[in-house]
């Protein structure tokens, strides 16, 4: 099979899975694996690759996201078992002492925290400090869980592009400079992008606001009533520990700690808190296995989802066929418009990011682009900063990237309601930090 057939292909399966999930056909795994399957069949029967390659490509997939299932597991778990001793609870309750019903201080709290969160630069490790913590309080004033995600990606894509984060080390290396050159040539965009996060999220308080959030939610100053999520789990009073509250808000921050500074496994950390948690709180071979059976439907349905998305992504990534749909894109290019590369591919990064993952965007893509460039005098650093900038307001919307479907899980929603709250606005905060770029010089088509 031909490049450009392979290219096809890879955009025909890409197409057809989003399809799947806006449509609402079938849930995320199943998407994942039936689509990926036919592909790689039409693959072997091409004579394209053998079942063996296709195995070997799919088992590669698959080890290369089994961490984060794993994480997703254990951190549910953990989180799981704070709920139900009620940690939670009391610290909802002083949060709502300070704020109250002010809903637009509690969007603005969730940015400010997914960017502090988000200072190491791990998408997952972000999505578990933030979302188990202002979910209760979203359902608490009755505010809808998509703006939480959506206020939470928007800082999270302005903070990725620190000079250690994924995609600008990654840029960096393409370019061959160092990181940090890089980023002080894209700071200025960056400025402005955390701005814009800022903004998200006091405009979607507002808009939270508009629609009833906070008004006559039922919350006292005095209120100690459970969390959204303990009732939705049903009651849970038999489990609550008050007199354990203090081990596990240090329990909780020890966690925190030790996924930003300590060089170990995400999921070796929760596996630990997890055994701490159950031992102290929960003594008992019967009374542990109880709450562990408690929290472990959310927790394999998306472990489910995760390694599904590794099969998707052996089958394309490690057959090599997301750097033929690169080449393909490169290649449509006019020979007229050449000199504007850098802003062709701007607004169109967050539509790409939903089909490329982050190593063959800037691994596959990038240095097709950059050739591309050379023919017509652009500067390879100005196609790699609208690359790295455009894009990363996207990562976290995007279904090739395993930590989404993190985030969507701990949030408790579908990825197709992400999607579709998030896409137009990011590509809008993406489309400002271009403008910006190219006002504040750090851009140009010359």
């Amino acid at each position: 099979m031909s490049e450009t057939m392979l290219a096809l292909l890879g955009f025909a399966t890409i197409i057809m899975i989003i399809v799947l999930l806006l449509k609402n056909v079938t849930v995320p795994a199943i998407a994942f694996i039936g689509v990926s399957t036919v592909t790689a069949l039409i693959l072997v029967l091409t004579g394209t690759f053998t079942v063996k390659e296709m195995g070997g490509f799919i088992k590669a997939g698959v080890q290369g996201v089994h961490s984060t299932a794993a994480l997703f597991i254990f951190s549910v778990l953990f989180f799981g078992i704070m709920t139900d001793v009620g940690m939670f609870d009391r610290i909802i309750n002083a949060l709502m002492k300070r704020v109250g019903h002010n809903v637009v201080g509690v969007a603005l709290m969730t940015c400010i925290i997914a960017m502090i969160g988000h200072l190491d630069g791990g998408g997952a490790s972000t999505f578990l400090i933030t979302i188990p913590a202002m979910l209760p309080v979203y359902k608490r004033l009755k505010m809808r869980p998509t703006t939480l995600l959506l206020i939470c990606v928007t800082a999270m894509g302005v903070m990725n592009l620190l000079p250690w984060g994924g995609p600008t080390m990654r840029t960096a290396s393409v370019l061959e400079i160092e990181s940090n050159v890089l980023w002080m040539r894209l700071m200025p965009m960056q400025i402005v992008g955390i701005g814009i996060a800022l903004f998200t999220a006091v405009f979607w308080g507002f808009v939270e606001k508009k629609k009833g959030a906070g008004i006559d939610s039922g919350l006292a100053a005095d209120d100690c009533g459970i969390s959204g999520i303990a009732e939705e789990a049903g009651d849970h009073s038999d489990l609550v520990r008050p007199g354990m509250f203090w081990f596990n808000v240090c329990l909780t921050l020890f966690i925190i700690v030790c996924l930003i500074w300590l060089s170990v496994p995400s999921y070796y950390t929760f596996m630990l808190g997890c055994v701490i948690a159950l031992l102290v709180n929960y003594p008992g071979a019967r009374l542990q296995n109880k709450i562990i059976k408690s929290h472990a439907g959310p927790a394999l349905m998306m472990a489910s989802t995760i390694l599904a998305a590794g099969v998707f992504l052996g089958v394309l990534e490690d057959s090599e066929i997301m750097n033929h749909m690169a080449n393909v894109l490169a290649s449509f290019i006019p020979q007229s418009m050449g000199r504007f590369l850098p802003l062709i591919i701007g607004v169109l990064s967050v539509p790409l990011t939903l089909m490329f993952c982050t190593d063959s965007y800037f691994y596959g893509l990038l240095p097709v682009l950059i050739g591309v460039g050379n023919k017509f005098g652009v500067d390879p650093v100005h196609i790699g900063i609208a690359m790295v900038v455009c894009r990363n307001c996207a990562t976290f919307i995007s279904p090739v990237v395993p930590a989404t479907f993190l985030g969507v899980g701990l949030a408790g929603v579908e990825i197709k309601d992400h999607i579709r709250t998030s896409f137009f606005w990011i590509w809008g905060v993406s489309l400002v930090c271009m403008v910006a770029g190219l006002l504040l010089g750090v851009l140009s088509v010359s």
